[in-house]
């Protein structure tokens, strides 16, 4: 009956998704199987895209399987990768599907750094491929009419999904091929095939007549919707596919009426209404007579009029012979009802029967972030009660620092070194002494030089691509239409001063760490001598041996040992801190898969608190018992210096004593700070190494998109004219003819040059005629305009009839479509004009003053009249736009 309408495929260029992903995954995930696992499918993924768009694709449910595996893949993928214009850019360019390209090269395209404009595009593939496989099957067998529908209700659905979602997943202005109102129209389009394809099932299955007329009429609905839809708006003229499609989409909705009409007339002789039978059938005459006259090269209708035309001779002899029925104005007709049996096909991933997540293994990004906030609370809580903790035990140490305990007891003797003190310069020596603390100093500044270095290198690559992207913008002004580099690195360069913020912090702590090492450095150097000159640098004092029995003495030894029990204590209970492990990801993979977000903040404080609230308890309990022994401590050491003979030389003693525990205890606080320190910067310097890597690959990307950029301008720029249009003056024209030769009609404007071919006269310009005339009846006059001159030389009928589902909606219809109208004559492709016709206009009055055509040019007229523009109605669809 008529041919089915496919949509062209996209065409895209080729990206490298190994690189930057195989990047991210080495950056992300530590060295191991998993990470070589993960690789592995990147490579899968970079394959996979290569046979789905980097090779022409059959018209075969395997090549469409490929496209909807990939497409499974972008989905399942999205999640799991930061893919954005900051993080992991990837720059994806696509060609419109429509636009054809100029002479010069270059058609409309369109490069994103959006893995959801790569998404769209793929699925816009898929829909136009289904398209072209529903177009090729057999519509003679039952196999071919159900995989017929099964396409095209595919396509339909992709093309509506595209349109409610495309301008959510881009950031910037489509092209043409996949804005809202194209794939919208497309949408309608196949959903209206579909529902053909269901007609001719129910026509070849023999189904009841009231079924299929109903079927035939909802088919009509779904053509004029499209075609509506095609027609008024503006931009989908601008494509000759359009242009092509307008007038099948015309044709199939006179056509499927007609079939409407010509069930209901059989189920109307069924009932014996043989007047409605005559009616219908001679509705059903006017609308295929319509569709012969004006769309005969689209669509053949010959079958279908012979049809009709039989029946209604048949049903007018019985009727005149027999009946004598009235026949009823189509107007006063009952409407047929409609059945839909077709429904866009949901797009809910996988579409792909054989489809495998090659990274199922990995979680997703929100997850990661998730987990990623998770574990800086859980390292706030740890060292919130580790920090309590060993405050608490430094508070200790100078509590008994500065009452000389327990030094105090041990050194009765007035002479010896205190065994305390000997343990603590012996474990000084152990660790290294000055030298390792000295080392460790050394140490730090290269550090931060190191860590200084790589976040400067990063910033200034950010710079220098920023100030290049400033330099173009305001060389090519609006032309350089993509985002700004200022804009786009706004992130990253808070995230860098971040770090530079942090580096000054992790300064001004070195300096506090090194000051206190130069207070207690003569100590502690004290502390790493040998034994018997560490006895000579401590001054005697007289003995209190009658102390060494006291019951003050037990006491305070007592007291001493509780305290060293609480600090051990302490020891464990931080080990058992840090050890405490809890996988969040399954908690926040199932929030992710119920609520389709996570609530990171209630989750993660809900596990902290079951996981730390009995350490968070005993941490209180450890610092009220310290609290309470320091407090009999002292009142035990009050006592104990009653008892003691108080002389210089006992009190220059102990103060020296108290200074040696308090540089051992300084030693063991500077020589941890060194080390985290020197942990600090290491663990820094990862940090900031990945901050380069996605610094260099931003602007390696940025860089790409902007040579891509400037090749396209240079292209366009090339294309443009370089000098203004001209007239030829008038001593360049061809002398005039004698007034003995006759004036022949003017070919063209300027002068046929000897070499050039010459060319079919231009055609003159179409009929003016109001939008009401073009939408009236032919055999109707219309007040004010004047009578026909001549009678119509072709079949005529309503221009476009009206159908039931738009009540009192006359759709118009072209009076005489040229694809190719929107060229002038000489406009057109050399190749196309030899082969042109000259141009005969519908047959209706010239409007006054316009000569006939052919024919000389009317007196009184401009010399070249074909210079003058013609004269439009205000609403004119149906010849093609300039």
């Amino acid at each position: 009956m008529a041919t089915f309408i496919s949509v062209p495929l996209k065409k895209s260029s080729e990206v490298d998704l190994v690189k930057p992903l195989s990047k991210f995954v080495t950056a992300t995930y530590p060295a191991g199987e998993e990470q070589a696992e993960y690789i592995r499918s990147v490579e899968e993924l970079n394959k996979l895209r290569k046979n789905a768009l980097g090779r022409p694709l059959d018209k075969h449910e395997s090549s469409l399987e490929i496209l909807l595996r990939y497409y499974d893949q972008l989905c399942a993928v999205e999640p799991k990768f930061p893919f954005s214009e900051n993080q992991l850019c990837l720059t994806f360019t696509w060609k419109d599907a429509f636009d054809k390209g100029s002479l010069f090269g270059g058609s409309v395209k369109l490069a994103l750094a959006s893995l959801g404009y790569e998404k769209t595009c793929v699925l816009f593939n898929g829909a136009a491929l289904a398209s072209q496989i529903a177009s090729e099957q057999n519509l003679d067998s039952d196999e071919g009419l159900k995989a017929a529908a099964k396409y095209y209700q595919l396509a339909s659905g992709a093309f509506g999904h595209i349109k409610d979602t495309v301008l959510s997943a881009l950031n910037r202005e489509p092209t043409m091929d996949v804005s809202p109102e194209t794939v919208g129209t497309l949408s309608l389009i196949m959903l209206a095939q579909a529902q053909e394809v269901f007609f001719l099932k129910a026509t070849s299955d023999k189904m009841k007549d009231a079924i299929i007329a109903k079927l035939a009429n909802q088919t009509a609905d779904f053509y004029g919707d499209a075609f509506k839809q095609c027609q008024y708006k503006e931009n989908l003229p601008k494509y000759f596919y359009f242009q092509e499609v307008l007038p099948v989409l015309a044709a199939k909705h006179c056509i499927m009426q007609a079939n409407a009409e010509l069930h209901q007339s059989l189920l109307a002789k069924q009932k014996k209404r043989f007047g409605e039978e005559i009616a219908r059938l001679q509705h059903a005459t006017e609308l295929v007579k319509t569709v012969a006259s004006r769309y005969d090269e689209y669509v053949s209708v010959k079958d279908l009029s012979d049809k009709i035309s039989r029946a209604l001779t048949a049903a007018k002899k019985d009727n005149d012979f027999i009946y004598h029925d009235r026949v009823p104005e189509v107007k006063d007709l009952e409407h047929i009802g409609k059945a839909a049996l077709v429904k866009a096909t949901a797009i809910t991933p996988p579409l792909s029967a054989k489809f495998t997540d090659l990274f199922e293994k990995m979680v997703p990004m929100a997850v990661q972030q998730s987990m990623s906030v998770y574990s800086q609370r859980k390292a706030e809580t740890v060292n919130r009660l580790v920090g309590t903790m060993r405050e608490a035990t430094n508070l200790c140490n100078g509590v008994l620092a500065s009452l000389n305990l327990p030094a105090a007891l041990e050194d009765l003797s007035g002479d010896s070194i205190p065994q305390s003190i000997v343990e603590k310069a012996r474990a000084i020596v152990q660790q290294g002494g000055l030298q390792s603390i000295e080392q460790l100093i050394r140490d730090l500044p290269e550090l931060l030089t190191r860590n200084r270095e790589i976040l400067d290198e990063s910033l200034k690559m950010l710079s220098d691509e920023e100030s290049t992207d400033s330099e173009l913008r305001s060389k090519f002004s609006q032309r350089w239409n993509r985002t700004p580099s200022g804009d786009l690195y706004k992130p990253l360069r808070a995230e860098g001063g971040n770090f530079r913020s942090v580096l000054d912090k992790a300064v001004q702590a070195d300096q506090v760490v090194k000051e206190r090492y130069n207070t207690h450095c003569e100590m502690i150097a004290l502390l790493c001598k040998p034994e018997a000159e560490l006895t000579a640098a401590i001054p005697s004092a007289n003995p209190v041996k009658t102390l060494q029995g006291s019951e003050v003495v037990s006491v305070l030894r007592s007291q001493l040992a509780r305290l060293e029990e609480v600090k051990k204590e302490r020891e464990r209970l931080e080990a058992e801190i840090k050890g405490v492990t809890f996988d969040m990801s399954s908690s926040f993979l199932t929030a992710l898969a119920q609520d389709g977000a996570i609530n990171e903040e209630a989750l993660s404080m809900s596990q902290l608190d079951q996981s730390y609230g009995s350490y968070s308890q005993r941490v209180q309990a450890s610092l009220r018992s310290q609290e309470e022994l320091l407090g009999k401590v002292q009142t035990s050491h009050q006592e104990f210096s009653k008892l003691k003979q108080s002389n210089s030389e006992a009190n220059d003693r102990e103060e020296v004593l108290k200074k040696l525990a308090s540089a051992h205890d300084s030693y063991v606080e500077i020589t941890s700070n060194l080390k985290e320190g020197t942990k600090f910067y290491n663990d820094l310097t990862e940090i900031l190494l990945k901050f380069q890597n996605k610094c260099s690959d931003i602007v390696f990307a940025r860089k790409t998109e902007r040579d891509e950029l400037l090749k396209d301008l240079q292209q366009s720029i090339a294309r443009e004219p370089s000098a203004p249009s001209f007239n030829v003056p008038a001593y360049q024209t061809n002398p005039a003819p004698t007034a003995a030769d006759p004036t022949p009609a003017p070919r063209t404007v300027f002068p046929q040059q000897p070499q050039v071919k010459a060319q079919p006269p231009q055609r003159p310009p179409p009929p003016a005629f109001t939008p009401q005339a073009a939408s009236a009846p032919d055999n109707q006059p219309q007040p004010g305009n004047p009578p026909p001159m001549a009678p119509p030389s072709q079949a005529q009928g309503p221009p476009y009839p009206t159908y039931q589902g738009y009540p009192g909606y006359a759709y118009q219809m072209p009076m005489g479509y040229n694809p190719y109208a929107a060229y002038g004559q000489y406009n057109m492709p050399p190749a196309m004009q030899p082969n042109m016709q000259p141009y005969v206009p519908y047959q209706q009055a010239p409007a006054p003053g316009q000569g006939g055509f052919p024919g000389g040019p009317p007196t009184q007229q401009h010399p070249y009249p074909y210079q003058q523009q013609p004269q439009h109605p205000p609403h004119q669809p149906y010849y093609p736009q300039q």
